[in-house]
């Protein structure tokens, strides 16, 4: 192969595998025989072992759809909660950003800024169940998602009827910040394998409340000036959480509880017309 053919098959391979997870077809993406189709027998979680940074898909800085995106130099210390979307038979067989086939029952996922690959664990805030899945592309380009999951991993986390899932994501490393490889003390994490089933099982504890927390400030008055500027947009459910567990108190500006994605959704969209665009998901 010529070097000009290879330069053009690898924009290829990265053109592809940025569209994987991100396309705005019209194609309805879904299940695999169906919306209620199942996985006779669900896979494994993903099993975290270090991995050199891909040749593909890891920028530093990439765009799509018009938008600039920074790939993080290090997953070290990466946890964050948000929204979750997951993607199948629509992409299926596709490239991933990093080349791999995208695989609808594998323990995969799609993130916009982790380095690729990483191993994250994530868990649904509403039932706690939790799978380790390996990010080997680049998505969802939707505006408030953070991870997008194979249709495996959503099985698993109970998502597929609702399609979207408040969740946290946390990444798994082996190093420090500036190098994530493992040294001779370090052991990997333990592979988390839980018993295969025929479908997803009803959680034993009572669903976890979640809120939305808008701030935390050191004095009562900034938390009531953070509530009026709430009620001045129209959004009056706000109250104040006096934490005094810390040595210093803060008091915890929260809405909800939160009652799934799409009110979530809409209270972020209402946030950003005020100017608060760092809500945090918090559980009780």
């Amino acid at each position: 192969m010529t070097s000009r053919s290879v330069a053009q098959y690898v924009v290829t391979l990265v053109i592809l595998g940025l569209l994987t997870s991100c396309s705005s077809n019209k194609t309805k993406d879904g299940p695999p025989y169906g919306e209620s189709a199942s996985i006779p027998r669900l896979p494994d979680d993903a099993v975290p072992r270090p991995e050199p940074k891909s040749r593909y898909g890891n920028g530093p800085v990439y765009e799509v759809f018009g938008e600039h995106y920074t790939v993080m130099d290090s997953a070290y210390g990466y946890r964050e909660r948000g929204v979750a979307s997951w993607y199948g038979k629509k992409f299926h067989g596709n490239l991933t950003s990093m080349g791999d086939t995208y695989d609808m029952y594998g323990m995969t996922a799609a993130h916009k800024s982790l380095p690729l690959p990483t191993y994250v664990r994530v868990r649904n805030l509403r039932n706690n169940k939790t799978v380790v899945v390996r990010v080997n592309d680049r998505g969802p380009f939707v505006h408030n998602r953070i991870i997008d999951l194979s249709y495996s991993a959503a099985v698993k986390l109970d998502m597929i009827g609702t399609g979207t899932s408040l969740v946290e994501v946390e990444a798994i490393t082996f190093g420090g910040p500036k190098d994530d490889q493992p040294t001779r003390k370090v052991t990997p994490p333990p592979e988390v394998t839980p018993p295969p089933v025929e479908a997803p099982t009803p959680a034993v504890s009572e669903p976890t409340q979640v809120f939305a927390q808008i701030g935390a400030f050191g004095s009562r008055e900034n938390a009531d000036r953070r509530i009026a500027l709430l009620r001045s947009g129209g959004i009056g459910a706000g109250f104040v959480l006096e934490d005094t567990s810390a040595e210093q108190t803060l008091y915890r500006v929260r809405m909800g509880p939160i009652r799934g994605v799409e009110q979530y959704d809409l209270l972020v969209e209402e946030l950003d017309k005020l100017g608060i665009t760092d809500p945090i998901l918090v559980t009780e």
